[in-house]
């Protein structure tokens, strides 16, 4: 018998203990759960039925069994995830001072003998794992808990085994081999995000494993895997929270917006996590703010500046949108806060019962010299807290002045008491309203304060450098305000002062927040972060590249570096991409107006195609035409994708009637099997089999933010790309 077929049937003896191992434990954990239920249904039962039970005693009980019946449930949906495929690599490790090697096999999650404590799959995120991920065969390192351990590779072995049946494996003697990749790649586009366990490549093993920075700067072309390797990092750190006590409560992710969020739901699920939670920056302004303004969300203001975006208004707004997002405008504001807590709060003396209790001038000393490092609100706050204080005393000598008072008054003599309570009440309420005219302070009013009164606004503004139509700007500001909508690039602003001004304690938990489309955002936005999450650790990763409305480089993250001040901060970058074909990759670079240092994954396919149709009635037809052929290839995920929403539904309106599609909407859409259309700045981070890119003419795409919209439209593709014009065809385009 050779090697390969000895090899065969040990893998296959060993799939089979495996799995019968899987249905022994299932078939237990099955009945164990139903033992529980029934012991869960049956205590709720007796406490309404018995009305002697010891309360003490069923509460106790009430807490402990839902835990064991949802332990129970857990294990058996573990068991049964990994009962189709329970492990896809192995690596024979000799640890130093040992003869015999170890087999350690890969899987989703731990199987263990309850019995024998014997390990038969180890769960990818072991620190033993990382062997697999960072090395080759011969030496090997990796951090136990108890420190490093080192040794030796002397195989390493990945599997294809579906429906507990091992299709095919290989040993290989890099990290993954392309095979794998290869293979998984090829695949059709899911609708949703699945993980990525079997082709972690080392240096996103690298990401993943991470603990030691509190800054983690990833910079990823397009398709180079950033999000996924995020989503693997948040489970990572889960289970790595076993030793820290980080819960699933403890990560944040923030999103660029719901479409994504529903399609990157599945991944934590699938490996064995809950989800954390997720939001976007515009459902933290609304959570916010939206109680008391109408605000404009994200998706609103970006169709705004590419639908304007050759206007003078469409210009000028782009000025403004980065100009309140700079950390210009933020020192701009904390000059705001340091004039209006010295220059503006109206304190006044504080009169009671005919006695100065408070000098205004002492009022606003102890207000500057309170060195608790308070918002200003609560600073406020306690302040008003003493007077009231220092009231208290001389309340009860009022109340009896003003029964004597009533007492000689005519026509209250069967209620002096209660009368003379009643003016008490109104003459504290008037005192009330009189302290808080210095002691409550509104962001509100300090925010308008500034585009109301221009020459307060150049007073505090000198010496930074401001915009070219700021007087412009200052006079829009300040009429949109008044309307009652606010702009989106007012939102972060106002969401900054009333932070600094109030504090925040939105989100106290949080541990671990995960930035996705870090190029997306403005400094004034990290500000925030830093202000909503203090104690946090970040993972920021982006790609520069996939900036619209602003332009954009490296040094955004020195500028993240800065804001968020963390002594150990690392910045790492992914140049391979593993999404797109060859052929379409190299497409994609040559719509960049500058080189990139951008590495291909060599799956070869179809060459991107530019499509020319005399008319848009012509084109339409072509499309439906190219959609029906790309469905009867057997491709799942086709995409139309447009420059903006009104575009977007102009062709859903066109196309509707003859072809099966649907129109994605950021706040009730989700990716889904068939044809879909969709604008460019809502595809971001998601991926389709095919991609048709709709309206590539020379007045659709000619400026650098159409030229970025037209990359993101492309580099969203994983097997065909073709793109449509009428006219005259895109200057960005080969």
């Amino acid at each position: 018998m050779s090697n390969y077929q000895q090899n065969l049937k040990e893998e296959k003896s060993y799939l089979e203990n495996i799995t019968a191992f899987i249905k022994e434990q299932l078939t237990l954990e099955t009945e164990k759960l139903a033992r529980r239920k029934s012991e869960l249904i049956a205590t709720r039962k007796d406490m309404w039925e018995d009305t002697s039970i010891d309360m003490n005693q069923y509460f106790s009980s009430e807490v402990d069994q839902p835990v064991s019946y949802a332990s129970s449930l857990m294990q058996v949906q573990q068991y049964k995830k990994c009962l189709s495929s329970p492990y896809f690599g192995r690596f024979d490790f000799r640890e130093e001072g040992y003869h015999h090697s170890e087999k350690i096999y890969l899987g989703l999650t731990t199987l263990i003998d309850p019995q024998t404590d014997a390990v038969y799959v180890y769960d990818w995120r072991a620190p033993i794992c990382s062997i697999f991920y960072q090395y080759e065969l011969g030496q090997a390192t990796y951090t136990a808990p108890i420190g490093e351990i080192g040794g030796e590779v002397c195989l390493k072995r990945q599997y294809k085994i579906q429906a507990s049946q091992l299709k095919y494996f290989f040993d290989s003697s890099i990290v993954i081999k392309d095979q794998i990749l290869q293979e998984i790649l090829s695949h059709n586009t899911s609708v949703k995000m699945k993980t990525i366990v079997e082709t972690i490549q080392k240096e996103q093993d690298s990401i993943i494993r991470d603990i030691d920075n509190e800054l983690l700067i990833v910079q990823g072309v397009a398709g180079s895997g950033k999000t996924s390797i995020a989503l693997h990092r948040v489970a990572f750190l889960l289970y790595d929270g076993l030793r820290s006590t980080l819960q699933s409560n403890n990560l944040l992710i923030l999103s660029p917006n719901e479409l994504f969020t529903s399609y990157i739901s599945d991944v934590l699920p699938e490996l064995g996590e809950e989800n954390v939670e997720q939001k976007t920056f515009g459902e933290i302004v609304t959570g916010a703010l939206a109680e008391r303004f109408q605000v404009e969300a994200r998706e609103e203001q970006l169709e705004a500046l590419i639908e304007l975006q050759h206007e003078r208004g469409g210009r000028l707004r782009r000025q403004s949108v980065g100009f309140k997002g700079s950390s210009i405008f933020k020192q701009l504001l904390d000059r705001l806060l340091w004039h209006y807590e010295h220059r503006l709060i109206p304190f006044g003396d504080v009169y009671y019962a005919g006695r100065v209790i408070e000098n205004k001038h002492r009022l606003k000393s102890r207000l500057l010299n309170d060195k608790s490092g308070l918002p200003l609100a609560k600073r406020l706050q306690r302040l008003e807290n003493s007077i009231w204080d220092k009231l208290h005393s001389l309340r009860s000598q009022r109340l009896a002045k003003i029964e004597r008072i009533v007492q000689r008054s005519e026509g209250h003599d069967l209620e002096i008491k209660s009368f003379s309570r009643l003016l008490s009440i109104k003459e504290t309420k008037t005192l009330r309203q009189y302290l808080q005219k210095f002691t409550k302070v509104d962001y509100w009013q300090v925010y308008t304060r500034l585009f109301n009164d221009p020459k307060l606004f150049f007073t505090l503004a000198q010496g930074l450098e401001l915009p070219e139509g700021i007087e412009e700007i200052i006079a829009a500001t300040e009429q949109s305000l008044q309307a009652g909508k606010i702009p989106f690039e007012d939102c972060a602003p106002l969401l900054y002062l009333k932070f600094k001004i109030e504090g925040s304690e939105l989100f106290p938990d949080i541990k671990q927040v995960v930035i996705d489309e870090a190029q997306d955002y403005y400094p004034i936005q990290y500000e925030i972060f830093k202000l909503l999450f203090p104690e946090a650790k970040y993972t920021v990763l982006g790609d520069i590249q996939q900036t619209l409305e602003k332009k954009a480089d490296v040094t955004l993250y020195e500028e993240i570096k800065t804001i968020f001040n963390k002594p150990k901060t690392t910045k790492l970058f992914l140049n391979k991409s593993y999404r797109s074909s060859y052929e379409i990759n190299q497409f994609t670079k040559g719509l960049l107006d500058v080189p990139q240092d951008y590495l291909s994954f060599e799956r070869y396919e179809e060459e991107p195609r530019v499509v020319y149709q005399e008319t848009r009635h012509l084109l339409d037809q072509k499309i439906i035409r190219d959609i029906a052929t790309c469905q009867d290839m057997g491709y799942q995920t086709v995409a139309i994708i447009c420059k903006t929403f009104r575009e977007a539904e102009e062709i859903y309106t066109r196309l509707g009637g003859q072809v099966g599609v649907r129109l994605l909407r950021r706040e009730e859409g989700k990716v889904e099997k068939g044809v879909m259309i969709i604008p460019a700045y809502l595809a971001k981070g998601l991926e389709f089999d095919v991609v048709l890119v709709y309206g590539v003419n020379q007045e659709n795409y000619t400026t650098e933010f159409d030229r970025k919209l037209l990359y993101i439209s492309c580099t969203r593709a994983q097997h065909r790309l073709m793109l449509y014009y009428w006219g005259e065809k895109s200057h960005f385009l080969p």
